[in-house]
């Protein structure tokens, strides 16, 4: 366990931001779950937020930035195929 006030800070701070990044990260996937059970137009409307959702996690820092580029490269896969689909 730390000794010094300011590592004892330091940890303070990394359990916090560690729950954080969880609620963000969970959150996101939950919408990308959600986002892939949608059919149609509906996948279109929502695809910028969740998109949106995981720029940010990318920006944060809670997942790489190649990986947000994969996740939304294949999210846009699926939106345009459900739009050209209907």
């Amino acid at each position: 366990m730390a000794n010094h006030s300011a590592t004892k800070k330091d940890a303070r701070q990394a359990a916090k931001r560690t729950i954080r990044n969880k609620y963000y990260g969970k959150t996101t996937r939950n919408a990308i779950r959600d986002l892939k059970a949608t059919e149609g137009s509906a996948m279109g409307e929502q695809f910028p937020k969740v998109a949106a959702m995981i720029d940010k996690l990318a920006k944060r820092k809670v997942i790489h930035k190649n990986k947000a580029a994969n996740l939304k490269s294949k999210l846009a896969k699926k939106a345009n195929a459900a739009k050209a689909a209907k």
